[in-house]
């Protein structure tokens, strides 16, 4: 069981930045493919960054060049640095691990909201 803790959510004008955090229990968190997730009320989640072991990033095109997913193993640690940022980045963001690197995210986090107002 891996549980997963975001933080770093709030609110932030258009062409701000935010730095989203998440903390994961296990041992062996440095071996996971992490994701972050988005999803707005009334649509589906929507992928928008992955890295792998041990340091490939994949984004979604719509964050690619503004967004910067990163980790720290030493602290079991997830990182989403979103730059320019845009009313459309709204959402409730997910982090996600898939310990087993399956392909499907295993685990979930509770959340943590972002608002980028106009």
């Amino acid at each position: 069981q891996v549980q997963l803790t975001e933080s770093g959510g709030g609110w932030v004008q258009t062409g701000g930045s935010l730095r989203l955090s998440c903390t994961a229990s296990g041992r062996t968190f440095g071996t996971y493919v992490m994701r972050w997730f988005r999803q707005v009320p009334g649509k589906e989640r929507e992928f928008v960054a992955a890295i792998y072991t041990p340091s490939s990033t994949a984004y979604a095109d719509s964050v690619k060049g503004r967004f910067t997913i990163s980790r720290n193993n030493a602290k079991n640690t997830l990182y989403l640095q979103m730059n320019d940022l845009k009313p459309e980045d709204t959402a409730v963001y997910y982090c996600a691990a898939d310990p087993h690197r399956t392909g499907t995210s295993a685990y979930w986090g509770q959340g943590t909201q972002v608002t980028v107002s106009s």
